[in-house]
């Protein structure tokens, strides 16, 4: 089924109001290939920055992801569909087998949450394509907050300020054991925390 009326009214709207949007990039973006992580909840600035290079997008298959779906093929992504909880097998081996072509964006705390938890599939998408990850903090001057949502959802207004800070690439060993990756899953939780600047 299509999308209600109203659904498609907002993402004009969202459309309309992202071509104002102003970024201050902090860190320097590689070239591609590479995997980008970022919070569910300050996602949309990204997928924006990012719209112009033809990139891939991993998005849930819930009614959410299905209106985000819309915006993201108005933005020209490439879509992946499902998640770590439906279909997580078949969406990691789609991540590692398109990763070299681009820019993949993943949100580790998608689509569900908890709320700023680093899952595993961005860091063992990265290990088993051989594709740096890099984190991308967010900070979005001027927004609504959304604070009912799980992931404190922020909608940048017209003409916001955003701030997008990149971390340097990271490479892992192909060998780490599961110890090993919930180390590397706590460091860049709390990396990615420190680049947004969310102190819990």
């Amino acid at each position: 089924m299509g999308l209600k009326l109203s659904h498609r009214f907002g993402i004009f709207l969202l459309r309309l109001f992202s071509t104002t949007w102003r970024y201050e990039i902090i860190g320097r973006i590689p070239e591609k290939p590479l995997i980008i992580a970022f919070w569910h909840g300050l996602m949309l600035p990204v997928w924006k920055y990012f719209s112009k290079h033809e990139p891939t997008a991993v998005v849930s298959l819930s009614k959410d992801g299905e209106v985000l779906s819309e915006i993201l093929e108005k933005w020209n992504y490439e879509l992946i569909r499902g998640s770590s909880s439906k279909g997580g097998k078949e969406v990691l081996e789609s991540i590692v087998d398109i990763a070299n072509r681009g820019f993949t964006l993943i949100t580790p705390d998608g689509p569900q949450g908890p709320i700023y938890e680093f899952k595993a599939g961005a860091i063992i998408a990265s290990q088993r394509s051989s594709v740096p990850l890099v984190l991308c903090g967010v900070k979005i001057k001027s927004k609504i907050l959304f604070k009912k949502s799980w992931d404190r959802f922020e909608l940048p207004c017209p003409f916001s300020k955003i701030i997008l800070n990149f971390f340097e690439p990271m490479k892992f060993e192909k060998e780490s054991d599961k110890g090993e990756i919930d180390k590397l899953l706590k460091y860049c939780e709390l990396k990615l925390k420190e680049l947004s600047n969310i102190n819990e």
